[in-house]
């Protein structure tokens, strides 16, 4: 097991790449803390993973709220160093209208949220890992981080700025053992949001749902889009000790979407 008997935070675990992740650190014997700002999901994934042999414990947390993000690390950090924390919190929709007509605040809603619940997670992570002989930060962005796309909103931007919030808090943080790393994911075709977008737009033009994927995929290298547990299996390696020599970089798990 790649992370046995590791404490890690999994904030965002109700959700659909927060619950992925969270089932594939225990499954690699971390004991997962999932927390959200609902408790329905969080603990419909918990039963998930202790079906399976897993450790998970479930807390109602608001990412936005800087004390309640330091109450509630400080209570699991009770029981032990904690060595990985993820972040997958929703940071809000604001794709589908061109820039030069939106309202500024539907813009800066998921660059605030994205930046704001990270300065909190990571500020307070950081804090503790140097203190407690190191451990890894990570998150996961998309690939409009890199690339232009039309009615995106304030989401490539979003993406771009948590990402270099990200280098530099492993800057900062790295010579008391801190990484800090994060997946760029295509935006997986089994996540709920994103399934629903594909069968919209399957319907619309008379195919099917594995047609839309390959549709979708066939400019990339492998014809695929990354599923879920392919973009929560490259998370887990970058928890790992297989990546000790990796800070301020990512996973690219595109399947090639985007080239280095």
């Amino acid at each position: 097991m790649l992370l046995k008997n590791r404490i890690a935070i999994v904030y965002g675990g109700s959700g659909a790449v927060g619950g992925a992740v969270a089932s594939a650190f225990a499954r690699e014997g971390a004991v997962v803390h999932l927390a959200a700002r609902g408790r329905e999901r969080l603990e419909e994934t918990a039963a998930d993973i202790r079906s399976r042999g897993g450790i998970a414990f479930t807390d109602v947390v608001d990412a936005l709220d800087k004390a309640a993000v330091e109450r509630h690390f400080e209570r699991v950090a009770s029981t032990g160093p904690v060595k990985i924390v993820f972040s997958a919190i929703d940071w809000g929709d604001s794709q589908g209208q061109d820039l030069s007509v939106m309202d500024f605040g539907r813009f800066m809603l998921p660059v605030e949220r994205g930046l704001k619940s990270w300065f909190n997670i990571g500020g307070m992570a950081a804090r503790h890992m140097a203190s407690n002989g190191g451990g890894v930060i990570l998150g996961i962005t998309a690939n409009a981080a890199r690339e232009a796309y039309t009615q995106m909103g304030g989401f490539g931007v979003a993406c771009a700025a948590v990402e270099h919030f990200l280098r530099h808090l492993a800057v900062e943080n790295g010579p008391q053992g801190v990484r800090c790393c994060w997946v760029r994911s295509p935006g997986s075709p089994d996540a709920p949001g994103v399934r629903e977008a594909w069968l919209i737009h399957a319907r619309e033009r008379g195919i099917s749902f594995d047609e839309m994927h390959r549709e979708v995929a066939k400019d990339t290298p492998l014809r695929r889009i990354s599923s879920l547990g392919q973009v929560a299996d490259a998370a887990v390696l970058l928890a790992s000790d297989l990546a000790s020599s990796m800070t301020s970089t990512f996973a690219n798990a595109t399947g090639g979407a985007q080239i280095d």
